[in-house]
């Protein structure tokens, strides 16, 4: 816990030292933790853009099929099940939705679905809007990313019926 709350500080350094006029040009990364037993691993990979926050994923070792993937409250991946992570990012005390529901209709960090090939192999890159990287709205920093064993339904609540989570990384702001 005290290892997380120094991360974010310094990431909230990093970013208050920026060039102004830089502070929503801005890059993370979060390296996949395997949880739950699962051989998951991978990378997330955060960039600002107009309109909303461009995530990059690529993972392996996932049971083929569709897997829940969303940003949860916190930045901490302690626990053998991901479940220190807290539930997912909802500043906004909205109702769990897919992420092509309108923002303010959905949770910040229901980012949907990542549909796992024969060999466990899952990639996305997709423009998700409502949420920033670090000063904007609903900034996602220093927060969990999950990816969870099952399907998230898109509607019931409050997870979308998902399951376990399989891996948990860690949202840092990055230099590059």
């Amino acid at each position: 816990m005290q290892t997380n709350r120094i991360a974010i500080a310094l990431m909230t350094l990093a970013a208050l030292s920026l060039p102004a006029g830089a502070a929503h040009a801005q890059n993370a990364r979060a390296d996949l933790i395997a949880k739950s037993g699962s051989k998951v691993k991978g990378t997330v990979l955060f960039e600002d853009v107009k309109g909303g926050v461009r995530v990059r994923v690529k993972a392996t070792g996932l049971p083929a099929g569709m897997h829940g993937f969303h940003i949860h409250e916190k930045g901490d991946c302690s626990s053998g099940d991901g479940i220190s992570a807290g539930g997912h990012y909802n500043p906004g005390n909205t109702r769990h939705a897919g992420p092509d529901s309108p923002t303010g209709k959905r949770h910040a960090g229901d980012l949907g679905n990542l549909a796992a090939d024969g060999s466990g192999n899952a990639s996305l890159n997709r423009v998700f809007k409502g949420v920033s990287i670090l000063g904007g709205k609903n900034p996602i920093a220093g927060r969990g990313v999950i990816i969870h064993a099952g399907e998230d339904d898109l509607k019931s609540q409050p997870t979308g019926n998902a399951g376990g989570r399989l891996t948990c990384g860690v949202i840092g702001v990055t230099t590059d």
